[in-house]
């Protein structure tokens, strides 16, 4: 039995902030993020916080890495998320539908580049 498994994820997380899980890593995008791309079509940023800490076992200060970004694409039915990781695609009432809190998480799909040679 072969087991399939979703290359990531798209979740609400805790103070509206949007949780990409891809790979392994987790990233984010802040809430005046989403409101900017929801209503205002802006490209906005995808997150890393990296949080250290020291040999004592104090914290030290989060560092903040961006790691990509989400944009609607040109149809505008779909949010695309460019990442170090991967290029990926969720249709546009999914990502909203979990941006409201309507739905728990929704599958992110891998976005193949279209071939100059129309091969893939």
């Amino acid at each position: 039995m072969n087991v399939v498994t979703e290359p990531g994820t798209l979740a609400l997380g805790e103070n509206e902030i949007l949780r990409v899980e891809i790979d392994g890593e987790s990233y984010r995008i802040e809430p005046m993020e989403v409101r900017a791309l929801l209503f205002h079509g802006r490209v906005v940023p995808i997150i890393q916080v990296l949080r250290k800490s020291s040999g004592d076992g104090k914290d030290e200060p989060e560092q903040i890495s961006i790691e990509g970004h989400a944009a609607i694409n040109r149809s505008g039915k779909a949010v695309i998320l460019y990442t170090r990781a991967g290029h990926f695609i969720i249709p546009l009432v999914s990502f909203q539908r979990v941006a409201r809190g309507e739905a728990v998480s929704a599958p992110l799909f891998p976005l193949i580049p279209d071939c100059q040679d129309g091969s893939v």
